[in-house]
């Protein structure tokens, strides 16, 4: 009975925001971009977890994340690209293997990326950490940009076309749902409890028997894994990659979110997100085009009033039921 319970709790947030998007796109009231939009919002989300889980509960700070979403991103586009007509593009059930595979390889990738990359630099602390993965990133930016002279299909410079659009809002929301209850099971688990007490005293941690460095490494794999299943969900829904969209500075955007939204805490990043993608969509279409740059102006203030009214972020310690330990539900 509890399993059964737990399915329902499990599938019951996928079935209604899911339905409820394709009603209001079925009867015309969110139109087509408005729908794309949405299933960004997600896209960004699952990023946003990602980065919460390994600064906001473990306390590593990274700079490096748009480079993993980039990873997920790159793969799971060249094995759709790869794979998919070999079935059909009218044998849906194929398709679906094809796209849903795509997407575990591209959080897998990025996952086992940032387990070479942590192994070495997990040992640094604080803003040393910081720097050393946002020169990762800066390398990462370069290899997509060349990436052609190893594997042409990955488009280089130019940018990788010819993408199928798959990311559809059943796949995005279920994604979301699924990192969402991932994440939630985790940081309540024993593993999340040692992620948070690192987080608050590392040293105090070790000494109570945790293996620090073993845990810093899980963590940090497992949330870039979920930048890479953003990346692959990304890639089929804008069909086209240009090595831009994963530049280092991209990484500052899903940082601003975890901020906002509050360091470990999983309601406010989803709020964030959410407002972060719909905020930015929304003044590019009230704003005079003259002026729609000025929005990179605005979002700045905001974090800087967020920051002072809210130091804790928009949701402080607060979350949503379903988001709370059994303890305090």
């Amino acid at each position: 009975m509890t399993t059964l319970k737990n399915i329902a709790k499990a599938v019951l947030p996928f079935a209604i925001l899911s339905g409820l998007v394709q009603f209001l796109s079925g009867r015309d009231i969110l139109n087509p971009y408005w729908v794309q939009i949405f299933q960004l919002a997600c896209v960004v989300a699952i990023s946003a977890l990602g980065l919460n889980l390994i600064y906001g509960f473990t306390g590593l700070f990274s700079l490096g994340h748009a480079a993993f979403y980039g990873v997920g991103a790159y793969t799971a586009a060249l094995l759709t690209k790869q794979y998919m007509g070999a079935y059909g593009e009218q044998a849906f059930f194929a398709t679906g293997a094809v796209f849903l595979c795509s997407l575990l390889a591209g959080g897998v990738a990025a996952a086992l990326l940032a387990c070479l990359v942590g192994l070495p630099t997990l040992r640094l602390t604080s803003d040393y950490l910081g720097i050393a993965t946002l020169g990762f990133g800066v390398i990462m930016k370069v290899v997509f940009d060349n990436a052609d002279s190893l594997v042409p299909q990955l488009g280089g410079a130019r940018g990788m076309t010819g993408i199928q659009r798959l990311t559809s809002i059943p796949w995005a929301v279920a994604a979301l749902v699924a990192a969402i209850l991932v994440i939630r099971n985790l940081v309540h688990s024993s593993y999340g409890r040692a992620l948070i007490a690192i987080r608050e005293d590392e040293i105090a941690s070790a000494a109570m028997g945790i293996d620090t460095f073993r845990y810093k490494v899980i963590g940090f794999t497992t949330g870039c894994a979920f930048a890479g299943v953003a990346g692959g969900l990304y890639a089929h829904l804008y069909t086209f990659l240009h090595p831009s969209t994963f530049d280092f500075l991209k990484s500052f955007d899903v940082l601003m979110i975890v901020v906002i939204g509050g360091l470990g805490n999983l309601t406010g990043t989803l709020v964030a997100s959410f407002v972060w993608v719909f905020l930015l969509e929304g003044m590019r279409v009230a704003l005079p085009p003259e002026y729609i740059e000025f929005r990179w102006v605005l979002i700045p203030l905001l974090l800087i009033v967020t920051m002072l009214i809210r130091p804790r972020g928009l949701f402080g310690i607060r979350e949503f039921p379903l988001l709370r330990g059994k303890v305090y539900r």
